[in-house]
């Protein structure tokens, strides 16, 4: 007779559901939201419940970029990042900070998608477009129908971006007048695998007066010739999004790709000061995540015969982070206030940027120690958020940058150098 193994105590490992969303709002922050804010919030959350998390997981593994639900954002009408599309509903400041905070709560590579199709690309285009190139554009974009890139960030210009060395120059090619763009642009979201790009490039034209050697922007078809881009490999975070190391070598745009509205760095500058936000946003989000992740587990993982909740350590943790928590969603809640008022300032977004990513470190840190070896697990929801929130901190201003926009504030010198 064959023999039945026998089962073995300790042998086989428990799941744990560390998934579920718990309404962390301990302060009540948003709770005198709109009610159409509220809805907004609540729809993104459902999104992510059924359409991220079941399936993330694998694509953050892979290195893969989930197209499919690029597609399903835009049926939500979730692609577009809160940027104004004319036909399309306004919405608020508030409201698309909790969906951000949503949106990064089920995963940093798609709220980053959501950022690069709508916070950066699109709003470059609403933003400093012709007339023309907001109904050739904004439309298809916020279907997900055409996929843009946002090309600032150069191998060598990083933090320094304002010093940057691309180049677009005036000139008549078969005939149509237009110009030739050279230069290198890195770290550039959905540079290699999109439609367009928005490329940011110094005017070389000693004819033009006060606007040679200003920051321009155009509309670059990623087909076109001499555009070449090639996703970075080997990343540690943010790995469900292609970044690009894209080089233009003598690409000619006709002169109708030019954003007639983006004619110095200040055009830039404010593309950047109105996605700083939705990054604290993101920030607290990832936070949330983590926080969630840490209480369920520690509900549900059993040791010394207890659940470690019942540890005092562990309630203490627990307090750490929600504490955190709290004064983020505070701070974001405040400044978007602020910010739908009319009233934000650069540097207080820089604060918001600053205090959030550092924040939502913090509160990272405190559970993937929590959940011990199961939070190096992606199935744990921890080791993702641990990683994604490094990229996080970095771009759109790194800590060291936007504690200079906010030290200069305060002492009335500026520091850089």
């Amino acid at each position: 007779m064959p023999r039945t193994a026998p089962v073995l105590p300790g042998v086989t490992a428990p799941e744990y559901d560390v998934s579920q969303p718990l309404d962390v709002d301990y302060a009540a922050a948003f709770a005198d939201v709109a009610p159409a804010e509220r809805a907004h919030q609540l729809a993104v959350r459902q999104f992510v419940q059924d359409e991220v998390l079941p399936v993330i997981d694998g694509y953050w593994e892979r290195a893969e970029v989930p197209f499919d639900l690029v597609k399903k954002l835009a049926e939500h009408d979730f692609l577009r990042d809160g940027v104004d599309v004319p036909g399309r509903p306004r919405i608020s400041f508030m409201a698309e900070g909790l969906a951000s905070m949503e949106m990064s709560r089920g995963d940093g590579s798609v709220a980053t998608i959501c950022g690069v199709q709508g916070g950066l690309a699109l709003r470059s285009i609403v933003m400093h477009g012709s007339p023309e190139q907001v109904e050739r554009y904004a439309e298809p974009m916020a279907r997900g129908e055409i996929l843009g890139a946002f090309a600032l960030t150069e191998p060598t210009h990083g933090s320094d971006s304002v010093s940057l060395e691309t180049t677009a120059r005036p000139t008549v090619r078969d005939g149509v007048e237009g110009y030739v763009i050279d230069g290198e642009k890195k770290w550039i979201g959905f540079g290699s695998c999109g439609d367009i790009t928005v490329v940011w490039a110094r005017l070389d034209d000693p004819d033009a007066g006060e606007r040679h050697g200003q920051v321009h922007g155009f509309i670059v078809p990623q087909d076109a010739p001499g555009y070449t881009g090639t996703t970075i490999e080997g990343k540690m975070a943010l790995r469900a999004i292609w970044q690009a190391h894209i080089q233009l070598d003598d690409v000619f745009v006709p002169a109708d790709a030019a954003l007639p509205g983006a004619t110095s760095f200040k055009a830039t500058a404010a593309v950047l000061f109105a996605t700083r936000l939705a990054v604290a946003w993101s920030a607290v989000g990832h936070a949330v995540a983590c926080y969630e992740a840490a209480v369920q587990y520690s509900t549900q993982r059993v040791q010394f015969g207890k659940p470690l909740a019942a540890k005092q350590m562990v309630q203490e943790r627990l307090t750490r982070m929600l504490s955190t928590v709290t004064q983020l969603q505070l701070l974001v809640g405040r400044l978007t206030e602020l910010a739908d008022a009319g009233r934000l300032t650069g540097e207080q977004a820089s604060l918001a940027k600053y205090s959030c990513t550092r924040g939502a470190r913090e509160v990272a840190s405190v559970a993937r120690d929590m959940l011990g070896g199961n939070g190096i697990l992606l199935a744990n929801r921890v080791a993702r958020h641990f990683a994604d929130i490094e990229a996080l901190h970095t771009y759109e201003g790194t800590e060291s940058m936007n504690a200079l926009i906010v030290g200069r504030d305060i002492t009335g010198t500026s520091a850089f150098a």
